[in-house]
This record gives structure tokens, C-alpha cells and sequence, in this order.
């Protein structure tokens, strides 16, 4: 996959339109039940970054970075203003918001995930871009040191542990992330005066896997 490691700009972002997508096939028996099903282990995000522009002078930037990704070339970080950090949207990012997992005392790469909970419900969310400086790391309660007591592997959204963690001690992590995405459109169709008149063109984007 190639991709630039830069973030759409956030404030055309925050306006956008967008959120999961999953796939389920139903098939409807001739009883009447139901019988359901998923080939994707995990949900792909889309999103329309035409809403959120507000401005000739947005247009001008969006149309700059979509130039320098090649349309659908090259994928790219974006900021869901809904869901791009392991707490809740209110609260101050803790080591310990996400558990990872439990040492072993024998792994010592970690992959960063967030946890979704509803009743007897959970999805493992697998975060790939995380965002630099943010990342909070705990083994056990007891927060580390970046570069001390791991390292991180930002373009894959990995922990390194320099010791694996003890047998039985929880991995917990805190961290804003972005979403990987590409253009879904290799064309983008804008009329000034359509624009100006509030006609917002259509700029698709959809979430690629690492």
C-alpha cells in the first residue's frame, strides 16, 4: 500500500460526514428466521470530506492535497472528530484507558487496540496510525518511559517492549490516532459558482486496511 504519512487538514475534517461500515449477509430462510452473517472481522470506515468545506480557500487546499496524493493513489492519515482517541470525547487521555493484553513473559510486541463494550457485545478495534506524542504505555498500573521502557512503531500502531511484560500483567494503553484513507474518486468536480450558491461537492473517502 503506499501512503503518506500526513493528515488531511483537520478543520475541512471536522465538518465531515462519515462513520463505520460493516458488511452482513442475510439470508432469509423459508420459515421466516434469518440466518446472518460477516466476512469482515472488522468494520471500514467512510466519510465525505466535501461537507466540511466552508470556504474557496478550503477548496483550494483540499484540491492541492488531493493533487499531491495522486487521487486514489496514495493512502493518507485522517482525524474523525467522532472517535480519534481511547477515551471518552470528554475526558483527558490515561495510560490506562485501553487494556492490550496480558504478558506472557515472552512477547514483547504489542499491537495497540481500542475496546468497544456494549452489554455482553466487544470489538477489538485494531489502531494502525497512532499519533506522535500521545501514547501512554502501562504495565501492571505502573506507567513507562518511551524510549526507556519500550518503543513505538507509529506507522504500524506496535509497542516494543524492551522485557516483555511479566506473566499475568495487564498491557494498558491511553492515545489520540488517525484513521487511514484514501480518495475513493480520482475526479473532483467543483463549480465556483455552484459552490458559492451552496452546492457542496461530493468528496468520498474510505478507509484502507495497513
Amino acid at each position: 500500500m503506499a501512503f503518506h504519512d500526513i493528515r488531511f487538514p483537520a478543520a475541512i475534517s471536522f465538518d465531515s460526514l462519515g462513520g463505520p461500515t460493516r458488511r452482513t449477509e442475510i439470508v432469509t430462510l423459508t420459515s421466516g428466521y434469518e440466518q446472518r452473517n460477516t466476512a469482515w472481522a472488522h468494520s471500514r470506515r467512510r466519510y465525505d470530506a466535501g461537507v466540511g468545506l466552508r470556504s474557496l480557500d478550503d477548496v483550494a487546499q483540499l484540491i492541492a492535497f488531493f493533487e499531491a496524493r495522486g487521487g486514489q493513489l496514495h493512502a493518507f492519515r485522517w482525524k474523525d472528530w467522532s472517535d480519534y482517541k481511547s477515551c471518552a470525547p470528554s475526558a483527558a487521555i490515561s495510560e490506562m484507558d485501553q487494556t492490550l493484553g496480558y504478558g506472557d513473559g515472552a512477547t514483547a510486541d504489542w499491537p495497540l487496540v481500542k475496546n468497544y463494550v456494549s452489554g455482553e457485545g466487544a470489538y477489538a478495534r485494531p489502531i494502525t496510525k497512532p499519533v506522535a506524542n500521545t501514547v501512554q504505555i502501562a504495565v501492571a498500573g505502573q506507567k513507562l518511559d518511551e524510549g526507556t521502557d519500550y518503543t513505538l512503531n507509529l506507522g504500524l500502531g506496535r509497542v516494543i517492549f524492551a522485557s516483555p511484560p511479566a506473566p499475568g500483567a495487564e498491557i494498558s494503553a491511553g492515545f489520540e490516532f488517525d484513521v487511514p484513507v484514501r480518495f475513493e474518486t480520482d475526479t473532483i468536480q467543483i463549480s465556483v459558482s455552484s459552490f458559492r450558491a451552496g452546492q457542496i461537492p461530493s468528496v468520498p473517502l474510505i478507509e484502507v486496511r495497513p
